[in-house]
């Protein structure tokens, strides 16, 4: 079953960035152009929830049959006619599930929103379904790009994570189908104290599929994923310094973890000579293992560097929306607020109206050290995570070790207060 999430497909938007982000011209983070209070900037669309697999860390329970409540063809079409409704640029829209291949009308639901100006991209699991003559009716379709997952450098990992023995050399195998049909190939893969250290092998085994972009999740204890070893926050810490250094071997991205945002504006101040506190400098056993280890296996510093690509300042119900099989829209697919129905009422109007996504688009009301932080409207820390672990989607995220300066004087003076 897959996990598609906030920036799930690859983009190649001419986002603008604060001035502070800025370096050599190009922004170190990027922030959407148009009103994200008003326009989203991708939307995930669960299709359907069936799906063959029995993954570890997936949100959702197994279904291997579709619900007979999930949206109709002709309600997917509307929802894709609402859509496409936006003014240019429209939101990129993702095709998720359980296995989108599971619906027989996909090709057709991917046709009808790509004559309607939407960029369609898709997220199958790896199972009998996922043919090279299935890919190629979907690249006709329109389909733009691909995304398949990896969590583990070996099949005894990730055939683990997977619940099917055969998936990572299906993985293998399907990827050079993929890439042979010309979509954009993007591997995602859960980070859990299981599998980081394989990371490193695993990201040359990534390489080796031509994929373009390495899409790095942080577990969420959410679903049959809460029975798993999420990372401490000195861990994740650690691991996003490692992801920020080799974003010049592959584009990465990250969800629920935000917090790379941060991470990538503290480095560009260390680099032009900024003064940075110790915490941002600091490294851990980790982070020393996992850049060793990448020296060993793929060499000091790549053949041919690529630019990193900066990433996009798009949070859970800001900017980012999650649609699921029965037609109910979320902040994201690892948040359970829900927030009203397509069957019901059209989604611009949720996404626009809903006091739960008003109040994600408000980083300065979120509690704790995240509404102080001044990396809040960049990063916003996690919200699933907060939720997953406080029971309240504005908590502070508890995984993020930065201590922003106004909480900690804040903290230094509340004795002072009270007294």
């Amino acid at each position: 079953m897959t996990t598609t999430h906030p920036s799930d497909v690859p983009t190649t938007v001419g986002d603008e960035a604060p001035e502070h982000t800025r370096a050599h011209h190009a922004p170190v983070v990027r922030t959407v152009r148009h009103d994200i209070n008003t326009k989203p900037f991708i939307v995930i669309w669960e299709v359907t929830r069936a799906c063959a697999l029995v993954c570890k860390h997936c949100r959702a329970d197994a279904q291997h049959r579709a619900h007979p409540d999930q949206l109709t063809t002709e309600q997917g079409k509307q929802l894709l006619d609402d859509l496409a409704a936006y003014d240019n640029p429209k939101p990129l829209v993702v095709f998720t599930g359980g296995d989108p291949f599971e619906r027989p009308d996909l090709a057709e639901l991917c046709r009808y929103g790509t004559e309607k100006g939407l960029s369609v991209s898709l997220s199958p699991s790896v199972t009998p379904l996922l043919t090279p003559e299935r890919l190629h009716q979907m690249r006709e379709a329109g389909g733009k790009a691909m995304s398949m997952s990896l969590d583990g450098a070996t099949a005894e990992t990730h055939d683990a994570f997977r619940g099917f023995p055969g998936t990572f050399d299906k993985t293998v195998e399907a990827a050079a189908w993929i890439n042979a049909e010309g979509y954009r190939l993007q591997i995602n893969s859960t980070f859990t104290k299981s599998n980081i250290r394989e990371a490193p092998l695993l990201l040359k085994t990534v390489l080796g599929m031509g994929a373009k972009m390495w899409y790095t999740f942080m577990l969420v204890p959410t679903g049959r994923g809460a029975a798993l070893n999420a990372l401490s926050p000195e861990e994740r810490e650690d691991v996003l310094n490692w992801l920020h250094d080799i974003s010049d071997r592959i584009a990465i991205k990250t969800t629920e973890a935000p917090q790379y945002r941060r991470i990538a504006v503290q480095r560009e101040q260390a680099r032009n000579g900024i003064p940075v506190p110790d915490q941002v400098a600091h490294r851990g056993e980790l982070y020393h293992y996992l850049t060793e280890e990448t020296t060993r296996l793929l060499g000091a510093a790549p053949e041919k560097p690529r630019r990193p690509r900066a990433p996009m300042a798009v949070n859970s119900g800001s900017g980012f929306a999650f649609i699921d099989h029965l037609g109910d829209v979320y902040p994201n697919g690892f948040l359970p607020e829900h927030c009203g129905s397509v069957k019901d009422q059209p989604f611009h109007e949720i996404y626009v109206n809903s006091p739960v996504f008003q109040a994600l688009r408000r980083p300065d009301e979120f509690k704790g050290k995240c509404g102080v932080c001044e990396f809040n409207k960049l990063c916003g820390g996690s919200r699933s995570t907060s939720y997953a672990m406080t029971g309240d989607y504005l908590a502070s995220d508890p995984t993020c070790m930065w201590v922003p300066e106004a909480w900690a004087e804040q903290q230094e003076n509340l004795p002072r207060r009270l007294g």
